[in-house]
């Protein structure tokens, strides 16, 4: 049976298929088809569009499935149901074409689908990494279902060039890419599985953690390249050329960014800056959300994440408040008239703050006087907090609160500025 032959019957009676006003039955029941599919699959995802079933993870599984499968797999229903039926007065080579197309389509989701959800559920770049490889797939399913896809390879096999020694086709690249994506699957999965028992280890540091695991992912990348590569017969040696040109560009203008790179592996090896940690560099202050091999994220108490690379924190000077110890003094000042009781005073100040639950009882707030100034004397009250991360403005202005509603109450005046201007008669 030569396979190639019987595409090209099929190809051909398709063509004289659609040169005749007949074929309009089938594109209008594809139609229909499609409608009814697009149809029931919209009803479905406004039927179950609800968040997931942690307590059921069978069916949360598959009604994640079904969104995933539902319109293809509804329309290749539809199509095997109607195409007999419409077999008995009309030519169907059109419905019989869509019927492997749809297939392939759905078994290309449908593994697509189980592997991301079995290996890399949680990673985010994966949906779209999704849909571009299964339709890359299905496109050459279709090509081998049309038979075109013989002629396509010849064509790209004459599109020769040459890399170093090594001689190249376009063919023989897209095989390469297509190795390397392989394994590469296979070592992010590899790298998913012993990342999850990383991070359930409860005897490491988080910071070291991060340092396994980024060092861990980067060598089981290189270990599928140098892989995937020879799987198709491409020599390692033409590498040798983008490994100088990347040699050259650090020497060039990568300094920074190797430099960012380095220090971020440093900062979590020693263990300085941690996630949670209160930081301040640069004038930005700000909690440790995230640490990238490249860049630090911080986010300040106004909401905005600030990028602080790598390098500065290695090479600045860093405040971290919330290093070995969370506990942060605060201090706030105010002036009193010189006619007041100084010790009734300092006692409300106290008082203030420690009727305020952020304030620590240990250690106690104390007040003190610092100064005698111009207009009055001035007083300062210190406390303590463990939760700088969640800002100090707002306890700060409750204190305040407190004090100016029992200086009211107990008749202590705040003094203000005063200049007195005698104008003498020459």
């Amino acid at each position: 049976m030569n396979v190639g032959n019987e595409a090209g019957r099929f190809l051909l009676d398709l063509w004289q298929d659609l040169q005749q006003a007949e074929v309009l039955w089938q594109v209008g029941v594809l139609a229909v088809c499609f409608l009814l599919a697009w149809g029931c699959d919209r009803w479905f995802r406004s039927r179950f569009s609800g968040a997931a079933v942690p307590d059921n993870r069978a069916l949360d599984f598959g009604r994640r499935g079904m969104k995933r499968l539902g319109l293809p797999l509804t329309m290749l229903v539809l199509v095997l149901a109607v195409r007999p039926v419409l077999a008995q007065w009309h030519h169907v080579n059109l419905l019989s074409l869509a019927l492997p197309l749809l297939t392939s389509l759905v078994l290309i989701r449908a593994v697509m689908f189980v592997v991301r959800q079995s290996f890399f559920a949680s990673a985010p770049w994966l949906q779209s990494f999704e849909r571009i490889l299964a339709f890359i797939v299905w496109a050459v399913v279709a090509l081998h279902i049309l038979g075109v896809l013989p002629e396509l390879i010849e064509l790209m096999e004459s599109v020769r060039f040459s890399l170093g020694k090594e001689k190249l086709d376009l063919w023989l690249v897209l095989q390469g890419a297509a190795a390397v994506l392989g394994t590469l699957l296979v070592a992010l999965w590899i790298g998913a599985a012993i990342e999850a028992k990383l991070m359930q280890a409860e005897g490491l540091d988080g910071n070291l953690r991060l340092v396994l695991t980024r060092v861990m992912r980067a060598l089981l990348i290189l270990v599928a390249v140098l892989i995937g590569l020879p799987l198709v017969g491409i020599d390692l040696t033409t590498l040798s050329v983008f490994g100088g040109a990347l040699g050259v560009g650090l020497g060039l203008g990568l300094q920074k960014i190797a430099a960012n790179y380095v220090s971020g592996f440093i900062i979590l090896l020693d263990r300085s800056i941690g996630i949670g940690n209160l930081v301040e560099v640069a004038a930005q202050r700000g909690v440790v959300t995230r640490i990238k091999t490249r860049y630090t994220l911080l986010r300040s108490p106004t909401g905005a994440e600030v990028i602080v690379p790598n390098e500065m924190l290695i090479g600045s000077i860093i405040s971290n408040e919330t290093l070995t110890d969370p506990k942060v003094r605060l201090a706030t000042q105010v002036q009193v008239a010189y006619d007041t009781d100084l010790e009734r005073a300092m006692a409300i100040l106290v008082e203030a703050a420690h009727a305020q639950p952020r304030v620590l009882a240990d250690p106690p707030p104390k007040a003190f006087v610092i100064a005698f100034a111009d207009s009055g004397i001035a007083l300062e009250l210190g406390f303590w907090i463990a939760d700088p991360e969640e800002g100090s403005l707002q306890v700060k202005s409750d204190i305040h609160l407190a004090i100016w509603k029992a200086f009211q109450t107990a008749g202590i005046a705040i003094p203000f500025p005063q200049r007195e201007i005698r104008m003498l008669q020459p």
